[in-house]
């Protein structure tokens, strides 16, 4: 593929307009095992603004039959699925057709097939983001060139096609074949048009004039649990709709959860993709899993206004893009479904992956410049959803809502069916506002890093504040301080309650920031910065406060409360500044008392990386014992069947080690004593398996077992990870060789090999693969497309090995000439982990 340049694409999308696509696809292949191939002819209709001049069309074939532009044969020598194909000598009015085959995909980039282990039958789906569109049909693969598409897929009779508007018709096409023509789209950029197809599973609605899919493959029929989908959908347009003051424009408006998904989900026009593994659930889950599942439908929903409706003129601005969808979707989950603690789950779990994404080396302006497409492909990352999110949040708390939306509808109106930049946005922002937003902008989204705000408390003989004083500071390299817009709760401990007695919002800039307007009041037990949440940055606790919170966490009313101070003891051992021992003594002493699902499932995840990578290693299995022990009790004093019962259940089979709880385990797969009103279904087998697997209390012939009474692909893919937790030198380097190999792997098994490859049991096994992970991870890096080769160099690389010698060895690779930047960029945030979890296991050793 091409990796096409700003300075390109500005220059290409001054020269043309592009009229329209007609893009028929041949997918007759898909379903025999030996078609490898798809053929697709592409007419393009294009203006060009300076006749004669020459430009480029990319085309990421696997050959190219022939090519025509206005009629004559063009040169078809200097074609490469790399650099695509020149058009010289335009005409004012053109008109380009390529007939080119073209690669099915495993990597779930361009137009990926998947074949069913349940019942042999073959799915396929289209992923266009960031440039794949080309890897499917010839495409001025950029999102200012936007057209219209219409799209004619030859399938299977018995399969179903699904594109971003409705089918207009469908014709016999011989030999059990059919041909299904689509009405022709509005305007819409190239990464967001799309196209399934497969025997898929159909469930059709209907809301406010909007028609409604949901699809999944027919095996997972069973599971799609399509009333709830709809809810959600049809909460989220009432909510939209009222709020944006423009009506979704589409006739319909499908989903599809489909099978290898590398994200969690695709904003397509009218034909958004899901993850299936992520939210078809064939077994017990958690609230934590359904809001987790309704945010994503909400976050792609509001894609439709905001990315697809309006588009970004070119990457720089795909942080507003997604931050603009996370900020929404929480909003909407917030105040028109169920979950309406949805603005706690976003600290406590999207906001947290931004603070360790802006502390590491390679971190990054929210706004930053895009040189090429290499540089978008690692910018899908933390900052550009999760810290973009927090500051649009902190500019709705800035301007106020109303305005906020008063510039949204304005922004809507006049950038319809086009493209527009951040700086478009701002400037409606402040004709609604009345305020001045540049300066805000550059603090916010011109800098790098979190700044830490930390309370100085003077407290009185009264017992009254004397002085109370925010102080801001700026990680070293990164001096910026900026202005915080946040509330400071003060609550009072009664009868094991922190109850809120006042809350003040004020703007904190600068080093310092007086309180004046809490001299004077009765000193809170516990004082805290940005209640609400408003801003985005670190916070601390003075003494008195800190001493309360670590005994009555729980007894904060608001789970928003509790996910802050949860969240500043975190930060707090990742920053050296508590032990490892200490925070993991704070987890068990409040979380069995914690009732927000999502806190407590974020909190494991946690205990379990503190754990993992910022314990002492001497004092670790004590501390895995601990978390085991308190485990077992809180699941059996949960309420049975409850999801409490179920996170903690999840909890003791990963903090297991002794050979007392890995026969508890074995006693739950093998029908012994199971906790009252749990369920030991299909996925929780797999995770007790994995647990047992891991420790060597189980083996390859328990896997294949489990595996016989699940033959799905679901199925398939926990056992490729279960084997791959085998603990033995051979069945490490088999997993290695499979990881390496010249081979590419489908991306599920990839991913799951990668995942099962090291554990924290296993430091020693993994040790040998250190070295060989620097020698092979540029390889791989090359041979592979580029989802698949970004996770070889995150999961592949040496985290687990907490030694100053793992940080000399990447040292070592990171002085090497060659290396793509943003493999570098992959390898030395690595590097920042174990740095960073060298400094944790320093402080937790001292504190011993």
């Amino acid at each position: 593929m091409r990796n096409l340049t700003q300075v390109e694409a500005t220059e290409r999308g001054r020269l043309l307009d592009v009229a329209g696509y007609d893009i028929r696809l041949d997918l007759s292949s898909a379903v025999r095992a030996e078609g490898r191939t798809f053929r697709s002819t592409t007419e393009i209709r294009f203006r060009c603004s300076e006749p004669g001049a020459s430009t480029f069309i990319e085309v990421a074939a696997d050959s190219v039959r022939s090519a025509t532009l206005n009629g004559r044969p063009l040169d078809l020598a200097g074609w490469s699925a790399e650099k695509g194909l020149t058009l010289p000598g335009l005409a004012a009015e053109n008109t380009l057709v390529v007939d080119a085959d073209f690669a099915y995909s495993t990597s779930g980039q361009g137009l990926h097939r998947t074949v069913d282990p349940v019942d042999g039958e073959t799915y396929l789906y289209s992923q266009f983001e960031t440039a794949d569109a080309q890897r499917v049909f010839a495409a001025f693969d950029q999102p200012d060139l936007k057209s219209v598409y219409t799209w004619h897929a030859t399938v299977p009779a018995h399969w179903t096609v699904v594109s971003t508007m409705p089918a207009e018709r469908a014709e016999p096409a011989g030999d059990g074949l059919k041909t299904v023509r689509f009405v022709t789209s509005p305007r819409m950029s190239t990464y967001i048009t799309a196209l399934c197809a497969g025997p898929y599973h159909e469930v059709r609605d209907s809301h406010d004039g909007v028609d409604l899919g949901v699809f999944c493959r027919a095996s997972m029929a069973p599971y799609l649990d399509s009333d709830d989908l709809f809810l959600i959908t049809k909460q989220g347009f009432d909510f939209f709709h009222t709020q944006f003051g423009v009506r979704y424009p589409l006739p319909k408006y499908d989903q599809l959860w489909v099978p290898d998904f590398n994200a969690g989900a695709m904003e397509n026009f009218g034909c958004v993709t899901h993850a299936e593994s992520h939210y078809i659930f064939r077994s017990q889950v958690t609230d934590y899993e359904y809001e987790q599942r309704a945010n994503t439908i909400l976050h792609e929903l509001a894609h439709m206004w905001f990315g697809d409706l309006v588009t970004m003129r070119w990457w720089n601005d795909l942080w507003l893009n997604e931050s603009f969808a996370e900020w929404a979707s929480h909003w909407c989950n917030t105040n028109a479904t169920r979950f309406a603690e949805a603005w706690t789950t976003f600290l406590s779990i999207r906001k947290n992956w931004g603070y360790r994404q802006d502390q590491l080396s390679s971190t990054h302006p929210v706004y930053t410049e895009m040189p090429d497409l290499e540089a978008v492909e690692v910018n899908f990352d933390g900052i550009t959803y999760a810290k973009g999110a927090s500051v649009v949040k902190q500019l709705v708390a800035y301007v106020g809502e109303k305005p906020f939306l008063a510039g949204l509808r304005s922004y809507f109106d006049k950038h319809a069916w086009g493209n527009a930049t951040f700086d478009d946005l701002l400037s409606e922002l402040e004709a609604a506002s009345g305020r001045e937003l540049r300066k805000f902008a550059a603090q916010w989204l011109e800098t790098a890093q979190v700044n830490t705000l930390r309370p100085e408390v003077t407290v009185g003989a009264d017992g009254s504040y004397e002085r109370v004083v925010v102080r801001q500071e700026a990680p070293v390299g990164y001096p910026t301080l900026r202005t915080h817009r946040i509330g400071v709760g003060l609550y009072d401990l009664t009868d094991g309650r922190l109850v809120r007695r006042e809350r003040v919002e004020v703007d904190v800039a600068g080093e310092a920031t007086e309180l004046t307007q809490l001299v004077g009041a009765r000193a809170a037990d516990v004082l805290l910065l940005n209640d609400d949440d408003l801003t985005y940055a670190k916070l601390r606790l003075d003494e008195r406060s800190m001493a309360t919170v670590v005994q009555h966490i729980a007894g904060f009313e608001s789970s928003l409360a509790r996910a802050l101070c949860w969240t500043a003891a975190w930060d707090m051992i990742r920053d050296a500044e508590l032990a490892a021992r200490d925070y993991l003594a704070l987890v068990l002493a409040g979380l069995p008392a914690e009732t927000d699902i999502n806190l407590v499932t974020a909190t494991l995840r946690q205990a379990t990386s503190a754990l993992t990578f910022y314990a002492d290693p001497a004092w670790a299995p004590s501390g895995w014992a601990d978390l085991a022990r308190t485990a077992r009790t809180a699941l059996a004093a949960a309420e049975p069947g409850s999801g409490f019962q179920l996170a903690w259940a999840r909890a003791y089979a990963s903090a297991a080690r002794s050979s007392e709880d890995l026969a508890t385990l074995r006693g739950w797969l093998n029908g012994g004593a199971v906790p009252a009103g749990l369920t030991v279904d299909t996925e929780l087998r797999w995770t007790v398996l994995d647990a047992l697997v891991a420790n060597g209390a189980a083996g390859p012939a328990d896997v294949e077992a489990e595996l016989a009474a699940d033959r799905t692909a679901s199925g398939e893919r926990e056992a490729a990870y279960a084997h791959a937790l085998v603990p033995t030198p051979e069945n490490k380097a088999a997993v290695w060789a499979q990881l390496t190999g010249p081979d590419p792997l489908p991306n599920w098994r990839n991913r799951a090999l990668l995942m099962g490859f090291a554990h924290p049991t296993q430091v020693e096994l993994v040790r040998p693969y250190r070295d060989r992970f620097f020698a092979t991870v540029a390889q791989v890096w090359a041979s592979r497309d580029s989802e698949p080769a970004q996770e070889f160099a995150q999961l592949g690389y040496p985290a687990y090995l907490v030694e100053d010698d793992t940080v000399a060895a990447t040292d070592a690779w990171l002085a090497g000439e060659g290396h793509p930047a943003p493999l570098r960029r992959l390898v030395t945030e690595g590097r920042d982990g174990v740095v960073r979890a060298l400094r944790a296991r320093a402080k937790d050793t001292r504190s011993a």
